[in-house]
């Protein structure tokens, strides 16, 4: 349903300013905040709000079977959920402690959150990635899924997440993504120099 393609990118570094234009252009350079408290922006991929972390009976009626807490904690920006939370529904559940702020860095857990979507996707469950909003956090850690396991580039992950739901990844996820895009261009670059 919500699957896409990498389209062909060029060797170019991406630009935050190109990402402001992918987040910003379908509202005509305005920058919106979602209207649904989830939206599917892959299969099996959900990315939504606080509203819909807690719904337990929503949550069963959509067959969520993972839930990625990308705002983990108990303050007031953060979301407080836990497996506790869960248990009847036989949740599998993930909490990671981000911060959205500029200064948080948020790239040390791509990977980890990647491989556990991942795995909840191989199982043939059904994955909530969730933070307080549904435009930040969790847009960044389903963006990096994407490019580092369907291979797409920040720019093509970006625009099939926006294309499904209203995002905006704060300025320093966006440059953390910009760099994870880099590095994995490099990687690319690399493996067919020594093929």
């Amino acid at each position: 349903m919500a699957s896409g393609a990498p389209e062909n990118e060029d060797d170019t570094q991406c630009t935050l300013e190109e990402l402001d234009d992918i987040i910003t252009q379908p509202a005509g350079g305005m920058t919106m905040l979602p209207n649904t408290a989830y939206d599917e922006v892959y299969d099996n991929l959900l990315v939504g709000d606080e509203s819909i972390a807690r719904d337990l009976v929503q949550l069963r009626r959509l067959g969520v079977t993972h839930i990625l807490n990308a705002a983990h904690g108990v303050d007031i920006h953060h979301v407080n959920t836990n497996e506790d939370m869960y248990t009847k529904l036989k949740v599998t559940f993930k909490g990671i402690e981000a911060i959205d702020h500029m200064s948080f860095n948020l790239y040390p857990f791509f990977q980890e959150s990647a491989d556990f979507i991942q795995k909840a996707l191989d199982s043939g469950g059904k994955v909530l990635v969730h933070c307080i909003q549904g435009v930040s956090r969790s847009a960044t850690l389903a963006v990096a899924f994407l490019m580092l396991k369907c291979h797409m580039t920040v720019k093509d992950a970006l625009r099939l997440v926006r294309s499904h739901r209203e995002v905006c990844p704060n300025t320093g996820f966006q440059q953390q993504l910009i760099k994870l895009d880099s590095e994995l261009r490099l990687q690319r670059n690399n493996k067919i120099q020594t093929e």
